[in-house]
C-alpha cells in the first residue's frame, strides 16, 4: 500500500509532465504491479531548487512510511521525487531506515544500497548528476530565450495562466478561459464544491483547461488562484510600484 508523491513546481514541468499526466502514469503503474495506493501528497508551487526541509509533502510521506501507514512511496521517476539529488539521496535513506519501499514508475523498485556491490549505488547517483545537469542546461536555455524576448518588448513570463494569453509584452484575457473561470468561481464561492467535484462539473460541462483533456483538482486550484480579474504580471507591478 505505497502513498504516491507528485510534484509540480512554479517553474513549469522541464519534463513535460504535469500532474494529470504523472498521476495517470504512477496509478497504471501500482495497478498493474498489484500495489494499491493509500494517499496522494502534491508538493504545490515548489521551486526544484529549495532544500529538503522545505519539501513538507514529501516530509509527511515519509512520516507515513516511519509509523508504518504504508510500506512505500511510489512516484513517476527519481526527479519527481526531488530535483535535487541530494534530496532523493536523503528520500532514499529515510524511507529504507525505516524498513520503507521506493518505486518509480519508469523503473521499478529502487534497491536499498548493498555494501557488496557498490556500483548500484554509483550508477543511480551519476543518474542523478547527469540530469541535474540536464536540467540546468535546459533552464539556462529557458533564462536566455527569455532575456532575448525581453529586449525585443515582448512577453517573457512563461507559460501564460489559464485565463490569459500573451500579447506582446503583456497578458490580455482568454474570452473562453474566462468564461471557465467564471463558471469555476461560481461553483467554488456559490456552490462550495470542493476542487475535486470543481473539476468533475468542468469536464461534464465539456470546459477544457489550457493542457490536457481533463480538469485534475490541483488544477483547478491553481486557475482559481488569482482572486481578481487583473493579470498576475499588472498585479506584480502594482505590489512593487
Amino acid at each position: 500500500m505505497p502513498a504516491k508523491s507528485l510534484r509540480v513546481s512554479t517553474g513549469g514541468q522541464l519534463d513535460g509532465f504535469g500532474l494529470e499526466d504523472q498521476e495517470c502514469i504512477v496509478r497504471r503503474w501500482t495497478r498493474e504491479h498489484g500495489h494499491r495506493l493509500v494517499t496522494m501528497f502534491i508538493e504545490k508551487a515548489v521551486s526544484g531548487t529549495v532544500a529538503g526541509d522545505e519539501w513538507p509533502e514529501l516530509a509527511t510521506a515519509l512520516s507515513w512510511i516511519e509509523d508504518k501507514k504504508v510500506y512505500g512511496i511510489v512516484a513517476l521517476n527519481l526527479d519527481r521525487l526531488a530535483r535535487e539529488l541530494v534530496v532523493q539521496e536523503a528520500a532514499l535513506a529515510q524511507t529504507w531506515k525505516h524498513g520503507g519501499r521506493a518505486f518509480m514508475a519508469d523503473q521499478g523498485e529502487i534497491l536499498p544500497d548493498d555494501p557488496e556491490d557498490p556500483m548500484r549505488t554509483a550508477m543511480r547517483q551519476m543518474m542523478g548528476v547527469f540530469a541535474q545537469l540536464d536540467r540546468g542546461m535546459t533552464v539556462a536555455k529557458l533564462r536566455r530565450g527569455r532575456r532575448i524576448k525581453g529586449e525585443k518588448s515582448e512577453y517573457a513570463y512563461g507559460a501564460p495562466p489559464y485565463g490569459w494569453q500573451a500579447h506582446k509584452k503583456d497578458l490580455t484575457p482568454e474570452e473562453m478561459e474566462q468564461a471557465g473561470r467564471a463558471r469555476g468561481r461560481q461553483l467554488r464561492d456559490e456552490d462550495k464544491l470542493s476542487y475535486r467535484e470543481i473539476a468533475a462539473v468542468l469536464d461534464a460541462e465539456g470546459i477544457r483547461p489550457k493542457r490536457g483533456e481533463r480538469w485534475h483538482p490541483e488544477t483547478a486550484r491553481r486557475m482559481l488562484g488569482n482572486p481578481t480579474d487583473q493579470p498576475p504580471t499588472l498585479r506584480k507591478r502594482q505590489r512593487t510600484a
